[in-house]
């Protein structure tokens, strides 16, 4: 039985493995990178952009050129927030920088475990498993300029798309069996990145102080859940007395009709 990855004890469990990580590195970004240290909650001093955030895992290559974060989150989500973590960590950079330069490339990878709302500017749902955003600037005719390289990248495998690479299929599964079908997950038995990572995750290889802390991780996001359940029952009932139809009210919310008039 696997543990689940939206969790972040088993998230982090397997992913600051070297090798998943160096795997997972690999088949969605496409590069090898070779890293010593993998970091996780790692935090800038002073802060960038006024804001303490954390990164969830966060990694730097031996030979100081590339910076890789992977970043989980299983609710509370928005483009604006991963956005902003991914310009300072490319700012932070500056900080350091004797002339205006940037000498290491940043790959930003979001895994989420919930299914898209909306985009957050014209309320139309998102329903892409990957989405990829690149720095390079383009020419009017549309030809890229490689010119800084940085990317931040999407994962969501609530959203199948047939025309996802396998590579990227393969742990996309194991993401998404490790939620849904813990039990019986149907895993690729070549890629043996996942493979790795899944015996990691492993319930049978999970230490006492781990399971500990994946329950502990387990009640925190329940109450957070509850709270933000709470927040938007009352931001619904207030669209409803103010006259909004509820099929905009619903597909704000994520809430039904009879969650937000429930007593």
């Amino acid at each position: 039985m696997l543990g689940n990855l939206d969790n972040e004890v088993i998230f982090k469990k397997a992913f600051t493995d070297k090798i998943v990580f160096k795997a997972f590195v690999h088949d969605i970004l496409g590069i090898d990178i070779e890293v010593d240290v993998i970091e996780t909650e790692k935090q800038f001093a002073p802060k960038v952009g006024d804001i303490d955030f954390k990164l969830d895992i966060y990694a730097e290559s031996v030979d100081k050129r590339v910076v890789v974060e992977i970043q989980r989150r299983d609710y509370d989500y928005n483009f604006d927030r991963f956005l902003h973590y991914f310009l300072m960590v490319i700012a932070e950079q500056q900080k350091k920088a004797p002339v205006y330069d940037i000498p290491q490339t940043v790959y930003m990878i979001v895994v989420l475990t919930a299914p898209y709302k909306f985009d957050e500017k014209n309320g139309k749902a998102v329903r892409d498993e990957v989405l990829l955003m690149k720095f390079n600037p383009q020419t009017l005719a549309g030809i890229e300029r490689d010119i800084y390289g940085h990317k931040l990248v999407w994962l969501n495998p609530n959203h199948p798309d047939e025309s996802t690479p396998q590579q990227i299929r393969d742990w996309l599964d194991l993401v998404y069996q490790s939620i849904h079908s813990p039990e019986r997950p149907m895993l690729s038995e070549t890629n043996e990145g996942v493979k790795r990572a899944a015996t990691l995750i492993n319930y049978d290889n999970l230490t006492p102080e781990e399971r500990a802390k994946m329950k502990e991780a387990n009640g925190r996001r329940v109450v957070k859940s509850m709270d933000k359940f709470d927040t938007l029952k009352e931001v619904g009932q207030k669209m409803a007395a103010d006259g909004m139809a509820w099929e905009m009210i619903t597909r704000f919310t994520g809430l039904t009709q009879s969650q937000i008039e429930r007593e």
